[in-house]
């Protein structure tokens, strides 16, 4: 038996074919376009989003033996980011907003002068800020009324990646959303479970046009053969990535916890079925919801832009040709130079949560070369990381004993070092570095008999590389939080 995992991330699709064994079997994978249409605008075309879907679907189904067919499907998804579509057609009526989109700094802003955050973030666990997906709506409902008026009518649905998705998959039949993903939204109450109507009134969103809330494990629907492939599997799990990624850590203990390098960093930590709070920076979520309605917690820091910190170098400033070239450059020199990046590209997250920062390079000097810039972007995504654990063990109170690391930037060794100098605990890096769509794969076999129990799923679950800490150096860190702070309320200048 083998499942289907689609890892829906935010610059392509990921498709996994997972063994009962935890092994890859196959894989594709499929870009789609990015748009940024102003300043701090972030798009994609949710058609573009499932021709890829389809594209590393059956890429990964072509190089399958045909008793590796698999027998359901789970999917994990780019979290925050907003989608409409007709709910007949299933045509979009406007471009996806992202989560990196940061259009909406002023309407947080407004609200927050309006005394709204404390209630918001007492139901929801979270902070005003562009990042989530509600004041998205807002913006829409103020900027688009045409489009607006679709969505009042009940002729456009509004959802995140996962629900647009599986009404793909399920040619229209079906308009849900777990609960992790809904959790990330503005408009869910963690404490009960469900949709906010007080939070829909506060957002302007007509709580009729969100999705079903279901359970992160359990079938929810079959795929229809005639628009997904050929294929007729049942849809058996959900979750938003970070969420997939602690799970296919197999971190179902109270405690454990992971880091995924990804687009940006996020670290979370279960904290079971207790939503602990932070009153500094740190997001309560939920984890995954069991089909018997119990909530699974965590506590999250988001850090919005690490792994496209390394994109930049590539894309943007032409110094590197590939991501795999930092390590070999970072370690070429001793030190970064007395070189500061902070890659506030898309404003700060975690625990500094500015939506004006900018990306800021300080320290350059004629000696400085493209390896000292290297070299400060990889210390800069550890340091990032260490801000965020930091506060989760002096304000949380979470003990965390070792970081389990995966994502695409965890093949780098030096930066996997550099994270446990940082931390000053072990680093222990999964042997597959896919693990958000390793948790989709466990949740749908959970779902669906392919794993017994999570002690089982625990059971496959590997490491393949442990990174002890050498001696930190905690000037280096002071330096960075000072350029930090040097970063900050930039685009308001």
């Amino acid at each position: 038996m083998s499942i289907l995992a689609i890892d829906a991330g935010t610059t392509g699709v990921t498709a996994l074919v997972v063994s009962t064994d935890a092994t890859i079997l196959a894989r594709g994978y499929s870009e789609f376009a990015q748009h940024f249409p102003s300043e701090g605008w972030v798009e994609h075309d949710p058609q573009d989003i499932w021709a890829a879907t389809l594209a590393a679907t059956r890429d990964a189904l072509a190089t399958l033996e045909d008793g590796d067919r698999p027998t359901a499907v789970g999917i994990t998804n780019q979290r925050e980011t907003v989608v409409l579509w007709d709910r007949e057609t299933l045509g979009a009526p406007r471009r996806a907003i992202v989560w990196q989109d940061r259009r909406t700094a002023g309407l947080c802003d407004q609200l927050r002068a309006d005394g709204r955050e404390p209630r918001i973030a007492e139901l929801t666990g979270l902070r005003l800020d562009p990042y989530f997906s509600a004041t998205k709506l807002t913006w829409i409902s103020l900027n688009e009324p045409h489009v607006w008026a679709q969505v009042t009518s009940g002729r456009v649905a509004v959802g995140t990646v996962d629900s647009y998705l599986v009404a793909r998959m399920t040619r229209g039949l079906h308009h849900v959303t777990d609960a992790s993903n809904a959790s990330r939204t503005l408009l869910y109450d963690i404490h009960a479970g469900a949709w906010s109507q007080e939070l829909c009134d506060v957002f302007g969103v007509p709580i009729d046009a969100l999705p079903e809330v279901v359970p992160s494990y359990g079938v929810i629907g079959s795929t229809d053969p005639s628009v997904f492939l050929g294929l007729e599997l049942p849809v058996a799990g959900i979750a938003g990535d970070q969420q997939a990624a602690l799970f296919g850590q197999g971190c179902f203990a109270e405690g454990t916890s992971k880091c995924t390098y990804g687009t940006g960093s996020f670290v979370l930590v279960n904290t079971g079925d207790r939503p602990v709070r932070s009153s500094t920076g740190l997001l309560t979520t939920v984890a995954w919801q069991h089909p018997d309605g119990r909530l699974t917690y965590a506590l999250e820091g988001a850090v919005f832009v690490t792994g496209a910190a390394v994109q930049w170098l590539r894309d943007g400033l032409q110094i590197i040709t590939s991501a795999s070239e930092t390590e070999a450059l970072a370690q070429s020199v001793p030190d970064s130079g007395g070189v500061v990046f902070v890659p506030a590209l898309t404003g700060l997250g975690a625990p500094d949560w500015d939506p004006h920062a900018r990306g800021t390079i300080l320290g350059i000097s004629r000696g400085t070369t493209r390896a000292h810039i290297v070299r400060a972007t990889l210390e800069a995504i550890a340091f990032e990381v260490q801000d965020v654990v930091d506060l989760m063990i002096h304000e949380g109170g979470v003990h965390v004993p070792e970081l389990a690391v995966d994502g695409g930037a965890s093949a780098n060794g030096f930066l996997c070092q550099l994270q446990a100098d940082a931390l000053q605990v072990p680093v222990a890096r999964a042997a597959i570095l896919e693990t958000t769509g390793l948790g989709a794969a466990f949740l749908a076999g959970l779902a669906t008999g392919v794993w017994s129990s999570t002690d089982e799923i625990a059971g496959v679950v590997h490491r393949d590389a442990r990174f002890d800490p050498r001696p930190g150096d905690e000037t280096a860190h002071r330096r960075w939080r000072v350029a930090v702070e040097r970063s900050k309320s930039w685009a308001t200048v």
